[in-house]
């Protein structure tokens, strides 16, 4: 099942303090747990995931990603999200190695590889990161999904599929658009 033809929807959680702009909490993820049953990736741009992604694992995210520049054990984030019969997935941010998630790919469901500085939307995406793919993939032997958030578009998408990117989410360039379902067939199609 798709809507407008998104296979997903990617929530992002921001705290005001990990990233400068607030959003919202397990409660909204709730609310809409309720209205799909398309699977919901919550990306917690949070200071502290270890007290919040079972939260909004029980609320009914089916995988939660958390970054690794968060000074929190990674494997207890994980025991938490999987306590709760749910995927957890790592976050890096583009000035971040993709090297410091070596340690724990092995429970990584999908690893997000952040294309703009999070907290912001409609920012320019950093074509730069798309160099992280082969890194993660070649280099340390990652598998499994892999992610990328910020600035991505039709005109992007061709570029972040070809570097091995499965997973693209797009903000502005679906939801400043009147016609949505087209855009995600654009870059579905690119």
């Amino acid at each position: 099942m798709t809507v407008g033809g998104a296979d997903l929807l990617h929530l992002d959680v921001m705290d005001g303090h990990f990233v400068p702009n607030l959003t919202f909490g397990p409660f909204i993820v709730e609310a809409i747990r309720k209205l799909t049953e398309l699977p919901l990736d919550c990306h917690l741009m949070i200071e502290n995931p270890l007290e919040y992604a079972p939260q909004f694992a029980e609320a009914g995210a089916d995988i939660v990603t958390f970054h690794v520049e968060v000074d929190q054990d990674p494997h207890r984030v994980f025991d938490a999200i999987e306590a709760k019969g749910k995927k957890g997935g790592m976050v890096v941010n583009p000035a971040t190695d993709i090297r410091r998630l070596a340690p724990w790919l092995d429970r990584c469901a999908m690893v997000l590889i952040m294309s703009v500085v999070p907290g912001f939307g409609g920012q320019k995406f950093m074509t730069e990161v798309l160099e992280k793919i082969p890194v993660l993939k070649d280099e340390l032997g990652y598998d499994g999904d892999i992610e990328l958030d910020g600035g991505v578009s039709p005109k992007t998408a061709a570029a972040c599929k070809a570097a091995g990117a499965n997973v693209l989410v797009a903000g502005s360039a679906i939801f400043g658009k009147k016609d949505r379902a087209e855009q995600i067939r654009l870059i579905r199609e690119n």
